[in-house]
């Protein structure tokens, strides 16, 4: 009597960042590479796990853009291999890398807890991992209140000083719109166009179930960014904060119910609009939650927000070979 076929199972979790959700694979011997087609069936909300992405957790060493991550940072030992829903490969994601941080903290493979001294205090310096993508590496630290703080690097207006004198450099056309309107291209190392519009009325009203037509096209696509420029407060501290609402298609995905470098686009955008009174701080509101993205000196960006494992096991990755 013949033997059933070796099962090969691969440690997998579930989980999202301010709802926009993941897929998370454990493959610690380099061995588990996906194709489109198995992406799209762990993606599947019905026949698979479901997620607007599936995120291959895999040492740096064994991945073709080894030798640029680790000259970058040679402590950068795990490489965050993200694919969308549909199959494509995307440069970054703000969201899945902080989920990232949190599945490798569930592996047990770092430990991101602020270090204590004996009387119970933490001390100034907490631990970072840094953590290899194909938009560069990128540093996360837990803050004390759990969320997942990630210096998400440099940004840039690809329209240069014309754009950012303008205010634009695209024109975005939503589905049910009479005519295209002005929004401003922000590259994060994955690309975003961002549009602003006048009343949150409009915002929840703007129909996204079809990707929308930019102007000129960037050549791999974009993701869309609609916002609301909801004005400024001031924090307990003192700090100058602005907030604003979000929505966002993400090309190779929809419609999801939020997208970090997109909350960094967005913001980056609206203060770009502001000029140079604007706040570097701002709180983004997005169907999943709440993120806060920073601009730094050196003009790089952090986004810092929760991230949640919600359940895990293992699966057989022959099971979503089609």
């Amino acid at each position: 009597m013949s033997q059933p076929p070796t099962r090969s199972t691969t440690r997998f979790a579930k989980g999202h960042g301010t709802r926009n959700d993941f897929v998370l694979l454990a493959d610690l011997e380099g061995s588990r590479d996906l194709d489109a087609d198995q992406v799209r069936a762990l993606a599947d909300r019905r026949s698979g796990i479901g997620g607007d992405g599936v995120i291959r957790l895999v040492p740096t060493a064994y991945v073709p853009e080894s030798a640029q991550v680790l000259a970058e940072d040679p402590d950068a030992i795990w490489f965050m291999d993200y694919r969308n829903a549909d199959g494509s490969i995307a440069e970054m994601c703000g969201n899945g890398v902080r989920v990232f941080a949190a599945f490798a903290e569930r592996l047990g493979l770092v430990d991101l807890e602020a270090p204590a001294h004996e009387d119970g205090e933490t001390t100034a310096a907490p631990r970072v991992l840094a953590v290899g993508t194909r938009a560069g590496v990128k540093h996360v630290r837990k803050e004390a209140g759990g969320w997942y703080a990630v210096d998400m690097g440099p940004w840039f207006l690809p329209g240069g000083r014309t754009a950012l004198d303008e205010g634009f450099d695209a024109a975005v056309a939503v589905a049910g719109w009479d005519v295209p309107r002005p929004a401003l291209s922000v590259d994060l190392g994955n690309p975003h166009t961002v549009l602003a519009l006048p009343h949150e009325d409009e915002l929840d009203a703007a129909d996204l179930t079809q990707a929308p037509t930019v102007q000129p096209l960037p050549p791999h696509g974009t993701n869309v960014e609609l916002v609301v420029p909801l004005g400024e407060e001031v924090s307990v501290d003192g700090t100058v904060v602005g907030r604003l609402r979000m929505r966002v298609h993400e090309r190779g995905v929809g419609e999801t119910e939020s997208c970090g470098t997109g909350a960094c686009a967005a913001a980056l955008a609206v203060r770009a609009w502001g000029g140079p009174g604007s706040p570097d701080v701002w709180l983004v509101d997005v169907p999943g939650g709440t993120v806060r993205v920073t601009a730094l000196e050196g003009g790089r960006v952090e986004l810092a927000g929760p991230a949640e494992i919600v359940f895990g096991g293992e699966l057989d990755l022959a099971a979503f070979t089609r």
